[in-house]
């Protein structure tokens, strides 16, 4: 787990606390844009694949 702050990692990306803030908390106005730039200053990256029958909370322990 990364311990940043949404305003380092907006620093890092180059963009506003605010920005970060709502895509920590899954606006859905959030521009694909906006997470691959937060992934690549957080080293990591999206993996696309076959959505499995996982619940909801499993999704939520992840972060």
């Amino acid at each position: 787990m990364k311990r940043i702050t949404q305003s380092a990692l907006g620093d890092t990306m180059h963009a506003r606390q605010a920005t970060i803030s709502k895509l920590e908390a899954g606006e859905p106005a959030t521009q694909i844009r906006t997470l691959t730039d937060a992934l690549a200053a957080l080293d990591l990256e999206l993996c696309i694949r076959p959505r499995t029958m996982g619940s909801v909370k499993a999704i939520e322990d992840l972060f």
